[in-house]
């Protein structure tokens, strides 16, 4: 049972780390949060998916503002831009990539995967 939990922590740390390699701006693609663990669907995920989520991005230290604010998916999809800028209490510049590269994007597929 220990090697398989290896095999897949080993198997996303190498498919994170390509992606990472890919995404200069900081920015993660989505569908990497299946094979992360969390629901395909970000407003299924819990806060403890949230947090993870920006961790996995590259966010460690910003990923506690929205721990700290309870902020699950359902709550990530419905964030502003100000929201995120002002209310999360975090520094301009990964705020704006925040919400640019991962809230905006979340949203924007979430919106997709689930109209008509």
């Amino acid at each position: 049972m220990k090697k398989v939990a290896e095999l897949k922590e080993t198997s996303t740390l190498s498919m994170l780390s390509v992606d990472m390699e890919n995404k200069e701006s900081g920015s993660l693609d989505v569908k990497n949060s299946v094979e992360n663990g969390r629901p395909p669907d970000p407003a299924d995920w819990a806060v403890t998916d949230v947090v993870n989520y920006f961790r996995t991005a590259g966010f460690e230290e910003q990923a506690s503002a929205f721990q700290e604010q309870e902020i699950d998916g359902k709550s990530l999809l419905l964030m502003t831009r100000n929201d995120v800028l002002t209310g999360l209490a975090l520094k301009l510049g990964p705020a704006l990539k925040i919400y640019e590269y991962h809230v905006k994007p979340l949203q924007t597929q979430h919106l997709k995967n689930n109209s008509l």
